[in-house]
């Protein structure tokens, strides 16, 4: 058997943006398009097939984005969600703010008149609401004595 290596389409101005700015990790770029994508489809905002440009009825706000994130990021990743976060670089919604306005920058997303940083600013705690609805524990495995 042989492995065949996947094609890799790395995007050029997320690439050169990460040079500009190493605080996050290209991944977390490309998970911020993907939720903007999640949350319109979550929220009934989608833009339709032939519509070439995003426009107000689409649009969501950073509230709305950082709640999808934190669900797709939960879909994803489980339990594991704050360790991928935070491998990304992303610690806090003030993280959110800075990857979503880079990408505005580089033409990756566009943003209304409405759109401004402080939109995620200490939302809320990131890392509680990746754990929410987790446990660990114990509890099914009972303790075992050890002989020594």
């Amino acid at each position: 058997m042989t492995a065949r290596a996947e094609e890799l389409t790395v995007n050029p101005k997320l690439w050169n943006l990460i040079q500009e700015d190493p605080r996050y990790m290209y991944e977390a770029y490309e998970f911020v398009c993907e939720t903007v994508t999640y949350t319109q489809e979550r929220l009934g905002r989608a833009p339709a097939e032939h519509q070439r440009e995003q426009s107000d009825t689409n649009h969501v706000c950073g509230q709305e984005l950082l709640r999808g994130a934190c669900d797709l990021a939960v879909q994803q990743f489980g339990m594991m969600a704050p360790v991928v976060f935070k491998l990304w670089g992303v610690h806090t919604t003030d993280d959110f703010g800075e990857l979503v306005f880079n990408l505005i920058k580089i033409e990756q997303l566009s943003k209304s008149d409405r759109d401004d940083p402080n939109d995620f600013r200490d939302v809320f705690d990131l890392h509680a609401a990746l754990a929410d609805g987790f446990q660990l524990t114990t509890a099914a495995y009972p303790a075992r004595k050890i002989d020594r």
